[in-house]
């Protein structure tokens, strides 16, 4: 590549961790993000398998162990609060429903930026409007900021790409719904989790959920329900606060509380959840990372892996050789057999999450009972190592000392 400059669409997990991994291989870094400072809070993310191993490598894992969240595991419960089922944190050596080392969004995300600096420039409160390539680089024209050119383009900005939809075409063509929609908040509601990721079944797939944040007298609420399509404005957020009230009104365990929290929740996050495929990553000399190329929904809890694998290739075979070509092609045949097993939905997919049915939520609780015994035990602890890890290749990237 002539031109080494190269633009980052995102500022969340996938795209500082890209713009570390260029600036130790000697590229020029510009990453810009729509949001005008780096995201603060969120809700946690596993970092597992092979996104621990990039981490370590990035000398980041003790650090994202200082600020993860403590957490005894997962449970379900019935509408008065009592276990139905629990899946301990350890039941899988720290690779199961519930990851060793849990973290939130933007606690992971600030580690990145703050390792990515001073060698990155970031660009907040700006997005890409158009894209033109030709044989030398792609001319960018942003939203704010005056037009400039780059040798490659990445967009790293979540399913609902600006780059994507700019070099590949309509989010429709990509994105596969899974009949889902989710919403997430933080409170300060006191809840009695005893250190549980609580979560609550109710018929006509609703899911109720709260689980310890990490400063003292945090939660972070979920409500999840199953749907077809939803005509709703995104830039609405009190609409969407009325779609989640009206779908869970009535509903049981802590969800009247929850309601009631959720109504001055500064951080309400409300969005479908679907996975994105697509055939190829690259065009000319505009790729795609993370959740904008490949997002496998919160269900698999593999998106924080994906991201930081993803970048770490991405980044290493642009190292490896001066054809932005050949880099892109290996990016793909060494990320695409991991991508698609980290994008198998466990048992059930959609409906084994948020089950329609009464006699649905007990089997539920019945399942996740026999997670932990002998032969089960043994299966789901190999398909959550396997799911979760890859060979990662060796790439003449410094790490951070």
């Amino acid at each position: 590549m002539q031109n080494t400059d190269i633009l980052v669409s995102g500022g969340g997990i996938a795209g500082p961790a890209l713009a570390y991994w260029l600036g130790r291989a000697g590229f020029t870094v510009t990453v810009v993000e729509r949001a005008p400072a780096p995201r603060p809070g969120g809700q946690t993310v596993d970092l597992r398998g092979a996104g621990r191993t990039v981490a370590a490598r990035m000398g980041l894992l003790d650090r994202a162990r200082e600020v993860s969240v403590e957490q005894n595991g997962v449970a379900l419960v019935d509408g008065k609060g009592r276990f139905t089922a629990t899946l301990p944190v350890d039941a899988f050596g720290g690779e199961g429903i519930v990851s060793e080392i849990e973290i939130l969004r933007g606690d992971l995300a600030d580690l990145l930026y703050q390792a990515s600096l001073p060698g990155t420039e970031y660009l907040f409160d700006d997005t890409v409007t158009a894209l033109e390539q030709d044989d030398d680089g792609v001319t960018v024209t942003f939203e704010k900021s005056a037009p400039r050119r780059f040798g490659l383009v990445v967009g790293a900005d979540g399913p609902h790409s600006a780059v994507r939809a700019l070099a590949f075409g309509p989010e429709a063509d990509f994105v596969r719904p899974l009949g889902l929609y989710t919403s997430w908040f933080t409170t300060t509601l006191p809840l009695d989790l005893g250190g549980w990721y609580q979560m609550y079944n109710a018929p006509g797939g609703l899911v109720v959920s709260a689980r310890p944040g990490r400063l003292p007298g945090e939660v972070k609420a979920g409500l999840s329900f199953r749907s077809g399509p939803i005509a709703y404005d995104r830039r609405d957020v009190a609409a969407q606060k009325q779609i989640i009230a009206d779908r869970f009104a009535g509903a049981g365990w802590e969800t009247p509380r929850l309601l009631a929290a959720m109504a001055d929740a500064p951080d309400f996050f409300f969005d479908p959840m679907g996975q994105v495929r697509l055939d190829r990553w690259s065009r000319g000399r505009v790729a795609l990372l993370g959740d904008a190329g490949y997002c496998a929904t919160p269900l698999t809890g593999l998106g924080t892996s994906l991201a930081l694998v993803g970048a770490y290739v991405l980044a290493g075979e642009l190292a490896a050789t001066g054809d932005h070509r050949v880099a892109l092609r290996r990016y793909e045949q060494v990320m695409r057999p991991y991508v698609m097993e980290a994008q198998k939905l466990p048992p059930g997919g959609a409906g084994g999450f948020a089950p329609s049915s009464a006699l649905a939520i007990r089997l539920r609780a019945a399942s996740m009972r026999s997670m932990t015994r002998w032969p089960m035990r043994g299966i789901l602890a190999a398909q959550f190592a396997k799911a979760g890890n890859i060979a990662l290749p060796d790439y003449p990237l410094p790490a951070m000392r």
